[in-house]
């Protein structure tokens, strides 16, 4: 028997409408970091029940261009049930170019960043959680990338700029008004970068600003940390990132405990090394 004070916290959502509806029956996403989701992560990740696995954040300007690595990077898994491209720009015309190029290799959903905190993406390139700065500019990337592609769009982002400019309600109700299907929230500012602890709390009032679905990111290093995650936010689902280092297998486990209260060993290393052998053998080695 499962514990009912975690089973019945996450449930199916379902993004979109028509042929190109995307089904999540367990909102529980590994979510996108440069260097650590390339492909054969995600296909682990996939295999092993991850809900969803998005793409590293793909520059849109390198889409556009059909750079080879950056096209590559944005290589579909192909181990069926939806997958989604992550793409960051601060252009809507690129950003709407880069949405049509992944869906046309096979894209099931675009991710649009408004959450990368570093230097190079925010600062050097107006990206990213710079976006949050800047809600007119938000406003059209949004609707341009909605209006470009046939499937379901998604934003990430965080808490606002700074503690003093915690805009995500507002920026959420502006993206509901776009056409966006879901929100991920990291519990954080961008001038927190990754110190500090998530507020999950935080992320109830984007959830209490929208109809949308509302996924909550953040310091989710365990199963507890997930239940805990989705009570203190009243999310729909939750997304996982550093925790998943070196686990691939990690949001299996997440969602095996939120739909049945139930707790499963991580794999011994012997059978890790299987998997991994396994995976390369199907060509998802780079």
């Amino acid at each position: 028997m499962g514990n009912s004070k975690t089973t019945g916290l996450i449930g199916p959502i379902t993004l979109g409408s028509g042929s190109h509806a995307v089904r999540l029956d367990t909102p529980v996403i590994l979510a996108p970091m440069s260097g650590v989701t390339d492909l054969p992560f995600r296909r682990l990740a996939k295999r092993q029940g991850a809900g969803l696995v998005v793409s590293e954040m793909i520059a849109s300007w390198a889409m556009v261009r059909e750079n080879r690595v950056t096209l590559r990077m944005a290589e579909v898994d192909g181990c069926g049930g939806p997958s989604a491209v992550q793409l960051a720009g601060c252009d809507p015309a690129a950003m709407a170019e880069a949405a049509r190029i992944a869906v046309g290799h096979g894209a099931d959903l675009i991710d649009i960043n408004f959450g990368c905190p570093v230097k190079k993406v925010a600062v050097g390139q107006a990206a990213g959680s710079a976006l949050m700065r800047d809600e007119i500019a938000a406003a059209r990337i949004l609707e341009a990338t909605v209006q470009a592609v046939p499937v379901p769009v998604t934003l990430k982002m965080r808490m606002g700029w700074d503690h003093a400019t915690l805009n995500a309600p507002s920026l959420a109700r502006i993206a509901e008004a776009s056409g966006i299907q879901m929100v991920t929230v990291h519990g954080r500012t961008r001038q927190q970068f990754y110190t500090g602890v998530a507020d999950w709390r935080f992320i109830a009032q984007v959830k209490q600003a929208v109809r949308l679905p509302v996924i909550a990111n953040g310091d989710i290093l365990t199963e507890d940390d997930a239940a805990e995650a989705l009570r203190q936010s009243g999310a729909d689902g939750v997304m996982i990132g550093r925790g998943c280092y070196g686990r691939p297998w990690f949001p299996a486990l997440i969602a095996r405990f939120l739909v049945t209260g139930q707790r499963q060993a991580e794999p011994a290393l012997a059978e890790h090394d299987v998997r991994i052998a396994r995976q390369r053998g199907r060509g998802g080695h780079q």
